[in-house]
C-alpha cells in the first residue's frame, strides 16, 4: 500500500503523540509499505523552530524508510487561543497543500487527532485525491478542551464540533485508544463496527531497564543513595503537575527522596517559579530529552508518576507513559481513575492515588521508598504485561489490518 500519513507532532519533537506516529509509521514500513508522513516543523511544545529548519516552508528526507515532509506552522512561544488557533490552522492549509503536490497515487489516508485540525487536511485530501479516510481519536477534541477550560467560545466550539462529526462521517474506520473513548463515540450514535481499538503501548525493544545508564545518570545528577519519582512528559494544563509541585513540598523532611521533572510544556514555567518559591531542594526539572535518552532516564528513577487531573473526561485514558515506564521495569504511581487504574490493577504494576491528591501522592512515594523489593516486583510485571499485550510492532500489525480493510 502506498499510505498518506497526517501527524502534526513527529519527531524529533519528543511526546507521545510523536512516539506513536513514528512507530505506527516505522512498523507500516518495515512491513513493505510505502508511507509518506506530513508533520510540521518540529517546535512542539516550545513553540520555538530549531535553527536547522528555519525559514523553510518545507522539507523533505527519508528516515527509516519513511518520506517525510514537514510543513511551515504560525508558531509562537506565547499560548493564547488565537496564537493556537493560527498554529493550528496553518498546519491543516499546508498539510492539504503538501498532500496535494506529494506525487503519486495513494491508497489510503490515516490522519491521527488531536490536535482535530489534522482531520480537516485529510478530509479535504479524502475529497480532493479521492481516498478512503481512516481517522485515529487519541482524544476526544473539542470535549476534553472544554471540560479542562482551554476551550469557552461558543462560536469556535460550534465550528470544532461540526469538523469532528464531518471527520467522524467521512472515515471509513475510526481507530480509538482506549475502550473510553469507543464508548463515548457509540454513545453519540457512531457504529461499533466502524470503531477500531488500538491501544497506547511501548516500543519494548528500546524501552527496557538500562543499569549502566542509570548508575551515570544517577551520578550526574547527584542523587546516588536517593529514591527518585520521576515524571516525564509534557508539562501542560492536562496533568495537573502542581499536585506534584505540592507533593514534593510534603516530602520536604526527606531528604532521601527527590522527585525529578523531565520535558517542556506551557506549564514549565509556573512550576520553575512554584518550586523556586517554596524553597523545594528535592526537585529538580529537566529539559525535554530524545526519545532515543527516554530509558535510560527512566531506568535512573525508581518509580515513574503518570497523573491527570480530576476530571471525568480523564477515566477513559490510557496515558502511553504508563507503558513507557513498565517497559522500563518501573513500578508506578499511577494518579489517574478509571481504565488506566483497572489496567494498574490487573498489572499489580504500581500504586494508585486519587488524582489532584498531593498528601496521597507523597504517600504513596513514600511507601515505595520504603519497599525497595516491592517496588522490583511491580516493575517486573509491569514490564511483562507491556511485552504481552501493548508493544508498538504488535501494534503497528493492528493498524496495517485496519488501513488493508479499507484502501
Amino acid at each position: 500500500m502506498r499510505i498518506l500519513y497526517l501527524s502534526q507532532y513527529f519527531p524529533p519533537e519528543v511526546g507521545a503523540t510523536q512516539g506513536r506516529a513514528w512507530e505506527m509509521a516505522r512498523g507500516l514500513a518495515a512491513a513493505g509499505h510505502e508511507v509518506t508522513v506530513i508533520c510540521e516543523i518540529p517546535n512542539h511544545p516550545q513553540g520555538v523552530v530549531p535553527p536547522a529548519y528555519r525559514g523553510r516552508l518545507w522539507s523533505r528526507s527519508t528516515e527509516d524508510g519513511i518520506e517525510v515532509v514537514r510543513v511551515w506552522t504560525a508558531t509562537s512561544p506565547r499560548k493564547t487561543f488565537s496564537r493556537r488557533m493560527a498554529f493550528y490552522t496553518s498546519f491543516m492549509v499546508h498539510a492539504a497543500l503538501a498532500g496535494l503536490l506529494v506525487r503519486g497515487r495513494f491508497d489510503v489516508v490515516f490522519a491521527t487527532s488531536p490536535p482535530l485540525f489534522v482531520g480537516g487536511a485529510a478530509l479535504a485530501l479524502s475529497h480532493l485525491r479521492r481516498l478512503p479516510m481512516v481517522f485515529e481519536v487519541r482524544d476526544l477534541w473539542p470535549e476534553s478542551a472544554v471540560e479542562l477550560g482551554e476551550l469557552t467560545n461558543p462560536a469556535a466550539i460550534r465550528w470544532a464540533t461540526r469538523l469532528e462529526e464531518a471527520c467522524y462521517r467521512r472515515a471509513l474506520r475510526i481507530v480509538v485508544v482506549t475502550r473510553g473513548i469507543r464508548e463515548r463515540l457509540e454513545a453519540r450514535g457512531i457504529p461499533p463496527e466502524k470503531l477500531s481499538l488500538i491501544p497506547n503501548g511501548a516500543n519494548v525493544e528500546l524501552f527496557r531497564f538500562r543499569p549502566g545508564g542509570r548508575e551515570e545518570l544517577r551520578g550526574r545528577l547527584g542523587v546516588d543513595g536517593c529514591f527518585v519519582a520521576i515524571y516525564a512528559g509534557i508539562h501542560g494544563v492536562a496533568q495537573g503537575l502542581e499536585t506534584v509541585l505540592e507533593a514534593a513540598e510534603h516530602l520536604r523532611a526527606r531528604p532521601d527522596i527527590r522527585v525529578l521533572f523531565v520535558g517542556d510544556g506551557p506549564e514549565k514555567v509556573a512550576l520553575q517559579a512554584g518550586a523556586v518559591a517554596r524553597s523545594l531542594s528535592n526537585l529538580t526539572f529537566l529539559p525535554a530529552q530524545p526519545r532515543e535518552a527516554i530509558p535510560d532516564i527512566l531506568s535512573a528513577a525508581d518509580a515513574a508518576l503518570v497523573v491527570l487531573r480530576d476530571a471525568e473526561l480523564f477515566r477513559g485514558a490510557l496515558p502511553s507513559k504508563l507503558f513507557d515506564a513498565w517497559a522500563c521495569e518501573r513500578p508506578v504511581v499511577l494518579a489517574v481513575d478509571g481504565e488506566a487504574r483497572e489496567l494498574l490493577d490487573e498489572a499489580e504494576g504500581g500504586v494508585f492515588v486519587p488524582p489532584e491528591d498531593p498528601g496521597r501522592l507523597a504517600s504513596a512515594i513514600e511507601r515505595l521508598a520504603g519497599d525497595p523489593a516491592g517496588c522490583a516486583a511491580m516493575g517486573r510485571r509491569g514490564r511483562e504485561l507491556t511485552v504481552a499485550r501493548f508493544s508498538r510492532a504488535a501494534q503497528a500489525r493492528s493498524l496495517e489490518e485496519v488501513l488493508r480493510e479499507c484502501r
